[in-house]
């Protein structure tokens, strides 16, 4: 399997990546034309899974039954661009020179960085896995609190918001969100494994590992890992209760579960939520709900129109949840009518612009009404 995989590695790089970076003039700029293979591979490997394991899934025990699946139709098209196109470029044209300027590259990430692991524990160079284990840990984590700051920093969550607006969550969700998102979340965990040592190749492993199970923890599946595993590992059950629409009985119900792989990490800082039967999924707010409606373009200028509104302003920049107005300008929900949030749904026809607006204003208590009119910047 190894010599075979080795083979296919070589094939591609000299058929594929050589050539292809010979007529972008970028030869000796991207890295090791056979690690940008092996990251093309991996990524072909990951959508054979989805498509061949996780899909089948869905049908067999779902854990909502849809009578079409016409809005998982973006979210597929997404993950094969991403997967197979974006994520590998981006790894290889933009991480790893970045990983070379700041003192990566020949010496492989290695024990430059003062906080290298090994560094601190150089038995570990002799026990590659344990080491693999560590770095995914610590990488695991800092995704958890970068996830937790997505939700709660507003204009941040004015991108990330597109990931939660699918109502229709399914194995091909987890690569749907803006590539202004992926690029920070990218950079954060670029800069995490640089300081503690991890080399490009590793990086992309551990990215797309990491992908991988969240593409099963996204799944329209009803899994769970049993009362041990469960609190150990993200389940789909455990990661669909993060992406539940707002309850406005328990407004607070949905802040939850922000794991990407580790579930350990909610239960020490308790954001763990268990024993809710499944829970329909996407966002109670019209104006990110809207994202329904879009494509591949109009999903992201929906996003970037949140963000551009939110950045400009001091409440995007205020933590907190929020919803966002007509002009996109960031609202705390503690000023919305929760259950006109969480009741809100688009109708066929007519402007989905206005319905979205006129759902926003209707969820606007009073002490917010003015400041939701008041233009952004």
């Amino acid at each position: 399997m190894f010599e075979l995989w080795s083979h296919m590695i070589g094939w591609l790089s000299s058929h594929g990546v050589i050539p292809l970076l010979t007529l972008l003039h970028l030869n000796g700029l991207a890295g090791d034309p056979n690690e940008i293979s092996e990251a093309v591979l991996i990524s072909v490997l990951q959508v054979s899974i989805i498509a061949f394991v996780f899909r089948p899934l869905e049908t067999l025990i779902p854990a909502e039954k849809w009578t079409d699946r016409r809005l998982t139709r973006v979210d597929y098209q997404y993950t094969l661009l991403m997967l197979l196109g974006i994520f590998p470029m981006f790894t290889y044209l933009v991480l790893t020179p970045f990983n070379n300027y700041f003192g990566g590259g020949d010496s492989g990430g290695g024990d430059d960085s003062l906080l290298s692991i090994t560094r601190w524990v150089p038995a570990l160079n002799d026990h590659p896995l344990v080491l693999f284990l560590v770095y995914y840990v610590i990488y695991d984590l800092v995704y958890y609190w970068m996830h937790r700051l997505q939700h709660a920093l507003p204009w941040w969550w004015a991108l990330h918001s597109m990931h939660h607006s699918q109502r229709q969550m399914s194995c091909w969700t987890n690569d749907r969100g803006s590539l202004v998102d992926g690029f920070l979340q990218s950079m954060v965990l670029a800069v995490v494994g640089l300081l503690i040592g991890v080399a490009p190749s590793e990086f992309a492993w551990l990215m797309l590992l990491g992908e991988l199970v969240q593409n099963f923890s996204h799944a329209n599946v009803r899994i769970g890992f049993g009362p041990v595993f469960d609190r150990i590992f993200v389940a789909p059950k455990f990661h669909r209760l993060h992406h539940m629409l707002v309850d406005p009985t328990r407004p607070n119900l949905h802040n939850c579960n922000f794991g990407q792989v580790f579930s350990v990490w909610d239960v020490l800082f308790r954001t763990s939520l268990y024993g809710e039967p499944p829970r329909q999924t996407g966002v109670g707010d019209p104006m990110v709900d809207i994202d329904n409606e879009y494509g591949l373009i109009g999903l992201h200028w929906s996003a970037f129109k949140r963000f551009w509104g939110a950045v400009r302003t001091p409440a995007g920049w205020k933590l907190g949840e929020v919803a966002f107005g007509p002009n996109y300008k960031p609202i705390p929900v503690d000023q919305l009518d929760m259950h006109a949030l969480g009741h809100h749904v688009l109708q066929p026809g007519g402007s989905q612009a206005h319905q979205a607006e006129g759902g926003i204003e209707n969820a606007i208590g009073e002490n917010a009404a003015e400041a939701a009119k008041v233009p952004a910047g």
